[in-house]
């Protein structure tokens, strides 16, 4: 069966967003960080919940930060 969505925790987002060029910028409210990339002033927030998958909803909502479709990642 096929899945429509990709499916990544928190150690595979981060290593999306260094290849896309984004930085660590801060900690924020509990177990959430800022990633910012300086070339164009785009921002995420991405939590950081170990090895447990992230949500559907807030993965869509990171890819679309980073600016790349779920087919890119």
């Amino acid at each position: 069966m096929r899945r429509k969505f990709p499916v990544a925790n928190y150690r595979q987002v981060v290593k999306m967003a260094r290849k896309l060029g984004f930085c660590f910028c801060r900690q924020a409210k509990g177990n959430h960080e800022i990633w910012r990339r300086d070339s164009d002033g785009r921002q995420t927030t991405i939590p950081n919940h170990g090895s447990k998958p992230l949500k559907r909803k807030t993965l869509k909502s990171i890819l679309k930060d980073f600016g790349i479709a779920p087919k890119e990642f």
